[in-house]
């Protein structure tokens, strides 16, 4: 298997991901400059994960089945569809609406291409793929944030989702007109009988697999309070978008850093390990941020904190396909989406009310307990765990 496949499917990620991050960050300050407090930011958060928590495990058995370029045509279409609406009509009522459409349409995207990755290679080829792929992510979390923030400053709101807007056209052309472009594979056949007996209750009983997916809500719980509290705490002590951008930029930055290397670290020890010394790390910055407040120690903190949580998505991803059984592997990828959509749902209402009345320093100290907790799940596991194979 060459590594072109792969990089056609992380360059249609890179663009359509960008859009995706890029907005969230877009929404929120122009919610903010619309008037709306930090409550109603958080609801606009929730609002983006509303519909993926109802449709993940959905996504993943239309993966199973028909394939992956439908899905993610799909997913390419919505989020294309979802940045114009706010251009066409910026009231803030129309915000919650794109913020739906994006995040409902989207899901089928997200599911099918992290399930096409698994595809695509075993053993430590498979992390290798996954670490192309979370590569291209971490690409987006930088060019996302800083993108938004810059053309904010340059342009302002409203045309700012035009620009963005224009970053899913090429995966939608390239997924409607060209078959080719995606590798040809299909997920393990399964039988009409096998089929009929899968019950989603059966993916929740597999241990293993359920403590990977505990895992990966408590990482997206940490990835999620990042991106909801740093634009208003940014917003809060005055930085420009632009220096906003910039923060959650170096936090991208530190993805790529730390993805680039995860396979050696992989090799040298296993999944396990590295996923939970990395939450160790994150644990421990979640500590001391919320008493950081100029603009260069922000940049310093976010990065280290990237460092801690780069691991986190790519990692997951791998365990919860690993130890999916035969024929369900996009079922367990969409089963480990609605666990990080139901975090992305009850985070920004609940930590938003935390921070509204308690201010920052519990809400990061309790997501540092969170990730201390995750770190001790994925240690026991590594007593167990047998080295990736070549």
């Amino acid at each position: 298997m060459t590594l072109a496949p792969i990089f056609r499917i992380v360059l249609l990620s890179v663009l359509t991901h960008t859009a995706y991050k890029g907005s969230k960050v877009l929404m929120s300050l122009t919610a903010l400059d619309m008037g709306a407090n930090e409550f109603f930011v958080g609801m606009l958060f929730s609002t983006y994960a509303l519909f993926p928590l109802l449709l993940s495990v959905f996504a993943g058995q239309v993966s199973d089945r028909i394939g992956f370029r439908l899905p993610m045509f799909l997913g390419s279409m919505g989020l294309l569809l979802g940045l114009l609406l706010p251009f066409a009509f910026p009231r803030l009522e129309v915000l919650y609406v794109s913020a739906g459409l994006i995040g409902g349409c989207y899901i089928f995207y997200t599911v099918a291409v992290q399930h096409l990755i698994g595809t695509l290679g075993e053993g430590l080829a498979r992390t290798r793929n996954y670490s192309w792929f979370s590569l291209g992510i971490g690409v987006t979390a930088l060019l996302g944030p800083t993108s938004a923030g810059f053309l904010i400053d340059a342009v302002g709101h409203r045309m700012t989702f035009a620009v963005m807007a224009a970053m899913p056209v090429v995966p939608v052309l390239l997924l409607a007109l060209w078959a080719g472009w995606l590798p040809r594979t299909r997920p393990p056949a399964t039988s009409k009988a096998d089929k009929a007996k899968h019950r989603i209750g059966d993916l929740v009983r597999n241990r293993p697999l359920r403590r990977a997916l505990i895992t990966a809500g408590i990482i997206e719980t940490g990835l999620e309070l990042y991106s909801l509290l740093l634009p208003i705490y940014g917003h809060r002590i005055g930085l420009s978008a632009s220096e906003i951008g910039l923060i959650l930029g170096a936090f991208g930055l530190a993805l790529l850093v730390v993805r680039a290397v995860m396979p050696h670290l992989v090799k040298r020890s296993s999944e396990e390990r590295v996923l939970a010394a990395s939450l160790l790390l994150a644990a421990g910055v979640c500590l001391v941020f919320p008493f950081v407040t100029s603009f260069a120690a922000l940049l310093a903190i976010s990065f280290v904190l990237g460092l801690g949580l780069g691991c986190g998505s790519p990692l997951s991803m791998l365990l919860a396909y690993n130890r999916a059984p035969t024929g369900r592997s996009g079922e367990a990828m969409g089963l480990r989406q609605m666990v990080n959509k139901g975090t992305e749902v009850l985070v920004p209402f609940v930590f938003g009310t935390l921070s509204t009345a308690l201010g920052m320093v519990p809400v990061f100290w309790l997501d540092a307990a969170l990730l201390a907790a995750a770190a001790e799940l994925m240690r026991r596991d590594a007593a167990v765990a047998k080295p990736p194979s070549t």
